[in-house]
């Protein structure tokens, strides 16, 4: 058997940087190739880094030949909000660049495949409390129509040429090291910037808009957990419901002023309301505690307590 070899793409995006960290901690930074359409910035200049544009198709088998690649993350998108400005970009980029790295782990015979899907697959008449993992999925969002497709996909290329691709439907994701990247769920990360930044905030939700929500070393974990389970534990192969916690902004704002006292909070919904309107409150995630045994770590104020003490230690991450 060959060794790792691990291609990351999109790896400047707000997970993509702190996926990479966590696959050097495990294969080490000679194994591991971080890519993004732009320059390498912060951490991932510190490790192995190609600049690559994966709408590039033969680029793309190039560099796997080229470096002997066995794994690929690919993570290149455009999220929930910023898809919207584009609709027709947002399919061909999220689309094609997914059969593009299916169609290579195929003929390549790559021994494994990690593409990220989203709660935003989910949509209006899906059950919204405790959503199943097997239910109703009508995405309004050009975004989660991607992510409905590309699990379907997913799932064709496991079945049909046996590809041992994975996936989790990632909640929203809130982490400190990088800004915001244009989601719906992005005022859980904003709002600790602003709230060190200028101890206020104007939120584009409606405070009591309950959405799940993921600590970016949960979500690290969780990816790297199913990643590393054995390939018969991994009953689903569309995408496993990943959770951890639940929360609407006031609550956010809540535990922030235990730790900040004169912070404010004022909301102004946008465009995006309707959008989180459209997604579960909560999610059933037990197939993936039972089939590979995730866990989560982080709740809600074990989350604001080391992001607020971070920011404050770590002032470049709010530069």
């Amino acid at each position: 058997m060959k060794q790792t070899k691990i291609l990351l793409i999109g790896a400047g995006g707000q997970l993509g940087s702190e996926l990479t960290q966590g696959l050097w901690s495990i294969y080490g930074k000679d194994n591991v190739i971080a890519s993004d359409i732009k320059e390498a910035t912060g951490i991932l200049q510190e490790g192995r880094y190609e600049k690559f544009d994966v709408m590039q198709r033969d680029k793309l088998f190039e560099l796997i030949k080229k470096n002997d690649i066995t794994q690929i993350y690919h993570l290149a998108a455009l999220l929930s909000a910023t898809g919207e400005k584009d609709p027709r970009w947002a399919w061909k980029l999220n689309m094609e660049s997914l059969l593009f790295v299916l169609e290579a782990a195929h003929e390549l015979k790559l021994y494994k495949v990690y593409w990220p899907s989203s709660i935003a697959a989910f949509g209006p008449t899906t059950p919204k409390t405790n959503t199943p993992q097997d239910t109703i999925m009508d995405p309004t969002t050009v975004y989660g129509i991607t992510k409905l497709a590309g699990e379907l996909w997913c799932e064709y290329y496991f079945r049909r040429y046996g590809v041992d691709v994975r996936s989790l439907r990632y909640p929203g994701l809130i982490g400190y090291k990088t800004p915001p990247g244009g989601g719906t769920t992005d005022y859980a990360v904003d709002i600790y910037f602003k709230a060190i930044r200028e101890k206020k905030y104007e939120c584009f939700l409606a405070a009591d808009t309950y959405l799940p929500m993921m600590y970016m070393d949960d979500a690290v974990k969780a990816t790297l957990d199913l990643m590393e389970a054995p390939a018969e534990k991994v009953k689903v192969r569309t995408s496993y419901n990943i959770g951890a916690m639940s929360f609407c902004p006031a609550q956010v704002a809540s535990t922030i002023k235990k730790f900040i006292p004169d912070f404010s909070i004022s909301y102004k919904p946008d465009f995006r309301q309707a959008i989180a309107d459209s997604w579960p409150k909560s999610i059933d995630d037990s197939a993936a505690r039972h089939d590979w045994g995730w866990q989560h770590q982080f709740g809600l104020e074990e989350m604001t307590k080391d992001i607020l003490e971070n920011l404050q230690q770590h002032p470049q991450y709010l530069a």
